[in-house]
């Protein structure tokens, strides 16, 4: 099944092909859960702090569904 993924700010370097700042259309198994994935794709758990699914903020153990997009953010920082 297919999922849309954007990775945002400092996560964007976990996209594969290196597609930055574009969302990537990824092929993955049915029944998958967020935190899988973004396992899957070598982030740290603690570097992905802001999660939505379909525009919607996730948890992480939701289960991935054909056509979702997937949205992940860092944690903020500043001063």
């Amino acid at each position: 099944m297919k999922v849309e993924v954007f990775l945002y700010a400092s996560l964007a370097k976990y996209m594969p092909n290196k597609k930055i700042g574009k969302g990537m259309i990824m092929e993955i198994n049915e029944g998958t859960k967020i935190v899988k994935h973004l396992k899957e794709m070598n982030i740290p758990a603690n570097a992905a702090k802001l999660v939505f699914l379909n525009g919607i903020h996730a948890k992480g153990d939701e289960i991935l569904k054909d056509g979702d997009r997937l949205g992940v953010f860092p944690p903020i920082g500043g001063g």
